[in-house]
Formats: C-alpha cells, structure tokens, sequence
C-alpha cells in the first residue's frame, strides 16, 4: 500500500482578537521590520498579537507561562493567494478573516464582534490587488 504524504502546511489562529494602539505592540517588532515598512494596526488576544503593516501581516505568538518564549511569524502580502471573510452574527458575534497563502499556509482571525472587518478587508485588498 502506498503512503500518501500530505503537503507540509502551517495552519494559525488568533482568537478573540481586540485592536490595540500601535504604541502598544511588542517591543520585538519594530526591530523586524523593513525600512520603508510602517504598522498600520495591530490587534491583541490575551497574550498573543497580530501586527498589519504596509507590507506583511506579523503574528506573535506567546508560548511560555512567563511569556519568554515567543513565536514570530511574518505573511507577506504578495503570497496572499485569497482571503475570506465571516461576519458576526445574532448568536456568533465574532467576525473571521481567513486568507490563504501560495505555500498552503492558512492564517485564520477572529475579531470581536465590534472590529469592522471590511475596513480590514479593504486595507488588505489595497495591498494586494
């Protein structure tokens, strides 16, 4: 019998996702970025972050019980294959962003209920299309 290898994919998700101000993203960040790149938004799980600049979308993922451990993955733009979108509801009040990368990476978002998530959108399709 044949084994059927599945193709190497990274799936993330950021739940509950609040928007912070830009002062507030992690003290790492501003070190990984390009110099023409600026932050656009950013927004905040518990621990975890999600950073949108003019270029890339960099998550940041707290791992540790005291937080020294940490995660930083960067999703360009120009990888973005597709993105879709779920609104909030009567009963489901958060709102997901879904986009979907050329490598078969899935980056899934789900914003509380009040985030307008077409503005996110709309920032989104600016830098892609």
């Amino acid at each position: 019998m044949e084994s059927v290898s599945k193709k190497n994919t990274h799936e993330s998700n950021f739940p509950n996702l609040k928007r912070i101000n830009k002062d507030n993203v992690r003290q790492e960040v501003p070190n990984l970025l390009a110099r023409t790149e600026q932050i656009v938004c950013a927004f905040q799980t518990v621990r975890d972050q999600v950073v949108f600049t003019n270029k890339r979308i960099i998550t940041i993922n707290i791992q540790s019980v005291t937080g020294t451990k940490k995660t930083f993955y960067s999703y360009p733009y120009s990888r973005v294959q597709y993105y879709g979108i779920e609104t909030a509801g009567v009963l489901d009040v958060d709102s997901e962003l879904i986009l979907s990368f050329a490598d078969g990476i899935r980056l899934a978002l789900d914003f509380v209920y009040k985030e307008n998530i077409e503005k996110i959108c709309a920032l989104i399709s600016n830098f892609i299309l």
